[in-house]
């Protein structure tokens, strides 16, 4: 039989401790629980405002929930999967109108995003390097997006009146590109407009992040692209667009969800009865939930909205997460 031992550790002949006592646990610092507690305020707050809300409408999208049980929502029939079946029901009166105004806004998201990025690319790029006034020009690009969306928006709703609008007055009566004045809110023209203002909007936010992130990028690269006889296109293609790729992967999901979500620029611009070029389908939950008084089908609406929207950004990140890693093998 071999019977082995073992040294005490430096430690443990420092401090006098036997090998068979326990260690004592280690006293928390002082302070410990001051990050916990401030995390407190931010955790009740997001209860308060997105968790109890979401919980709460998906509940409601249960229900037969109208006008008459409005006063008291406990009495409100349970309708299981009723108001869904009526949403997806696309032959139905209610679900052709959600499927029209589901394309409507598709078209619109694709438009505002894409022009969106198309205007913050080019204003950064043209921005990139330094010249004479450079600091002013990023502050006038940015007027749009610091400017309030209630004033920003009426002033757009002025500017697009058929006979005392700027728009019509500088088309029609300076320019002379049409003889009559058009309606631009309401009729199909509505979608035109709602287009503009939406992208007129977003633009500076896809400019202030393709502008931050052109920052990281080496000015050496350019200059030895150019002595290899690069041209400002393809530095742009070859070294500009690879390199920002992480910042346009995040913008652009980030747009989308927003103009896919976006109320206030369809609301202020067209009022409480929009036109149906024009019907997004935020807008189109609104009305089905607050004009109509019917609360459930309203709340299934937006729960599937909000399944599409998880559905579309998981697949997205999905995706770019694949070809990550492919990169990166």
């Amino acid at each position: 039989m071999t019977t082995s031992t073992k040294i005490p550790d430096q430690e443990d002949r420092k401090s006098g401790r036997s090998l068979d006592e326990p260690a004592p646990r280690r006293k928390r610092p002082k302070g410990w629980w001051l990050p916990y507690a401030l995390l407190v305020p931010a955790i009740l707050f997001e209860l308060l405002i997105h968790i109890i809300p979401m919980v709460t409408g998906i509940w409601v999208s249960f229900l037969q929930l109208t006008q008459a049980f409005i006063s008291n929502w406990g009495q409100a029939p349970f309708a299981g999967l009723g108001n869904y079946q009526i949403a997806l029901d696309f032959n139905g009166v209610v679900g052709a109108a959600l499927l029209r105004s589901f394309a409507i806004t598709c078209a619109f998201t694709i438009l505002v995003v894409g022009m969106a990025w198309v205007m913050g690319m080019s204003a950064a790029v043209a921005l990139q390097r330094k010249f004479r006034g450079r600091s002013l020009f990023r502050t006038f690009f940015l007027v749009p997006y610091a400017l309030p969306v209630f004033a920003s928006v009426i002033a757009w709703k002025f500017m697009l009146q058929k006979d005392s609008g700027a728009v019509n007055h500088l088309l029609a009566d300076n320019l002379g590109f049409m003889d009559d004045k058009p309606f631009w809110l309401i009729g199909d023209n509505a979608f035109i407009s709602l287009v503009v203002v939406a992208a007129w909007r977003l633009w500076p936010f896809a400019f202030l992040m393709l502008m931050a992130g052109l920052q990281s990028i080496p000015h050496d690269v350019y200059e030895a692209s150019a002595v290899d006889g690069a041209k400002p296109f393809r530095q742009w293609r070859s070294i500009t667009l690879p390199m920002m790729r992480p910042v346009n992967l995040v913008l652009v999901l980030v747009m989308f969800l927003w103009t896919f979500n976006d109320f206030n620029v369809p609301y202020i611009l067209f009022g409480s009865s929009q036109p149906p070029a024009g019907d997004i389908i935020s807008f189109h939950i609104y009305n089905a939930s607050f004009l109509t008084w019917n609360f459930g089908l309203g709340a299934a609406m937006s729960v599937l909205l909000m399944l599409f929207l998880l559905l579309v950004s998981g697949i997205y990140l999905m995706v770019l997460n694949g070809r990550n890693k492919r990169a990166g093998n």
